[in-house]
Parts: C-alpha cells; structure tokens; sequence
C-alpha cells in the first residue's frame, strides 16, 4: 500500500437497518426504555457494525502493539528500552496484566513486535517489525514514510486475519517505553491545544520531568513546523506521524482502519490507542464509527482525544497501566449485557404490554 491509496479508503457506513432492528430487540425486552443506558448503544452499533441484529462477539482477541521510541533519550521517561524488551516477552508468555485479565474475560492476547529496539525472538510474539524503534525526533523526524506505510499495513492485515478466523471483537493495548511522550505530541498537534494541556506524567515523571516532556514536545513542533488543518488534515497527519509518532501507533492505527474496512467492532484502550484512533480518523475519515471506548484514561489527553471522535467511554476508574488491560475490562461488562439481550424474557413472554417509545424519550 502507497500514501496515495491509503488516502483513498473509503469506509462504508455501519447498517443502518440492523441497528434499527437491534433497537426494536431491545424494546421488546421486559425491562425499562434504555434500562442499560450505554451499553444498550454499543449492541446496536455492533449490530450496525456487522449488519446483523443477531450480535455475537463469543470470540474475543486483545492487540498488543510493542514498539520502543528513540525519544526516551531526551529524558522524558523514567524507565529506558529494555523495559519494553521485558514486558512484551512476559505478554508473549501469558504472564502479564493483561494477560492474566484476558484469560477471565475470555480473549486472546495477540503481542506484535511493530518495533521493538531488540531483536528477541519468542514464541507467541508476532513478529511484524518494521524498524528496531524510531529515531529520536527531537534530532531526526521518528519514522520513514516507507516505515509508517508498513506498520499501518501491518495493523490492518491482522485485523483481516482476525476477521478471518471468526473473531467478533478486537481491543486494543500497547507497550513501549516512552510513548505517552508520542501520543501527547500527536494529540497536541491533532486538537491543536497546547503539549502543556495533554501531556501527563506517564509511568511517574516528577514536575522536573514533565517540564522537560513538554518542552521536547514544545521544540519538535516548532523544528518541523507541524501543523493539521480540516482541509488537509490527511497529508498534515501523516507527516505528523512520520516526524513525532510511535509504530506502535502507526499499528494501532492500521488495527482501526482495518476494522472500519472489516466491519469488526474495535475498542480503544487509554490515550495511545485513543491518539491512534484519532490519527486513524484523520487518515481515513469514517473510521470512528466502528470504535468504541472503553475508558476514560489517566492521561489529561485521553479524554480530550475521545470528545474529538464523539465517542462516550464507559469505565471512569483512573485508570493508567496499559497493555490493553481497560479495554479488556469492557469484554465482562459486554458479556453480561449480551446475556439481556440475548437470553431475556420479552413482555409477549410475560403478557405484560411493552413500553411506548414516544418521540422525546
């Protein structure tokens, strides 16, 4: 895939009629108009997402991009490479958080190397690595035009695949050192608010440390003269991505896009799958109605980032580790709703009359 033909996707709107058909399920249940609030909009847009009001989402994975980010080396990050390195092997081996959440909640956990600094090879790792991390962009712009195409390509591949062997449903997770430090420049540029507004503390910066993380920031846009405008937002935003941005955001973005393309529903994690998603938009507009967010994110951009896409998240916990662990956290919530709406009396079964919807409910 070239510039050229990722800027010309075109994302088909979800099915109009199932959704419709799923809103009647839901008011034919014995229970309250809109009894299960949010989580009554996600079936229905699921079931606008697939085109069938029969929703099933059984099979589950969690997509773990692990990059590392040359940025580290400016001194915006507590912790160094090899923590990347480290966590991303004990996902491959079932061991880490969102690991141990995953196997609860019933989903597979897919670790992707898109580009992590060392070269490990370990089983259950997918290798998709496109450079061993990125430059340091406060010297050199982070990754190569070629590299960002490639690791677009690579997110939406798995998706493809996903799709292929029978998975319902996708949540997002990352790992990489460094990359709250990535998203923040991306959702600066992207909301176009200043790095003081949305950059955060990461893994534990002291105020020194993030002073230092916004004003790397501060210095990168001004070094490259970024800026995203509506009228041209797709060109302006992957420069953006190729001067600032993480591969594992780049992936991310792939995963988005491709279930836009797939027509499999996809859930944002915290704020670098939340900026991914937004980049995802950017790049190819009408992805956002095939994403749905999970959490409201620790980080101050992660909020932000999810207004930007109208989407509503679910889980208000402060929650900030990463890995894909707060998009996991939506799969039991979602189980439970289904069992309503699949497995519940209607008011025929109860010869009770149903409710009227009337026009300002």
């Amino acid at each position: 895939m070239d510039k050229e033909e990722l800027f010309n996707i075109k994302i088909q709107k979800p099915c109009k009629k199932a959704y419709g058909d799923a809103q009647i399920h839901w008011d034919a249940i014995a229970k309250p108009l809109d009894g299960l609030g949010v989580f009554e909009d996600i079936i229905k847009n699921i079931a606008g997402i697939t085109g069938n009001a029969d929703v099933i989402i059984d099979k589950k994975a969690v997509v773990v991009m692990c990059a590392d980010n040359g940025i580290i080396e400016e001194g915006v990050s507590q912790s160094g490479h090899e923590v990347t390195t480290v966590v991303s092997s004990n996902i491959a081996r079932g061991i880490a958080s969102v690991c141990r959440m995953a196997q609860i909640a019933g989903a597979d956990v897919i670790p992707v190397d898109i580009g992590i600094k060392d070269n490990i090879k370990i089983k259950g790792l997918l290798d998709k690595k496109v450079a061993n991390g990125t430059a340091n962009f406060a010297k050199e712009p982070a990754i190569t035009s070629e590299g960002l195409l490639q690791a677009i390509q690579a997110g939406i591949d798995i998706t493809r695949d996903l799709k292929n062997k029978g998975y319902k449903i996708i949540a997002t997770g990352e790992m990489g050192i460094g990359n709250t430090t990535t998203s923040s420049a991306l959702a600066s540029l992207m909301l176009n608010i200043p790095a003081c507004k949305v950059a955060g503390r990461g893994a534990g910066l002291d105020d020194k440390g993030l002073e230092k993380k916004i004003s790397v920031i501060e210095d990168a846009i001004k070094k490259y003269g970024l800026e995203i405008r509506e009228e041209n937002s797709r060109e302006e935003t992957f420069r953006a991505l190729c001067c600032i941005g993480g591969l594992d955001i780049a992936g991310l973005a792939g995963v988005f896009i491709g279930g836009a393309l797939f027509h499999i529903p996809v859930v944002i994690d915290g704020v670098i799958s939340a900026v991914a998603a937004l980049a995802a938009e950017k790049l190819v507009p009408g992805c956002y109605q095939y994403m749905f967010a999970s959490h409201a994110g620790k980080e101050p951009a992660c909020m932000l980032v999810l207004d930007r896409l109208s989407l509503k998240p679910v889980i208000d916990a402060g929650l900030a580790l990463g890995e894909g662990t707060g998009a996991v956290l939506l799969f039991p919530l979602l189980d439970m709703v289904m069992e309503v709406y699949r497995e519940n009396t209607t008011f025929n079964d109860i010869n009770i009359t149903q409710y009227k919807r009337f026009a300002d409910i």
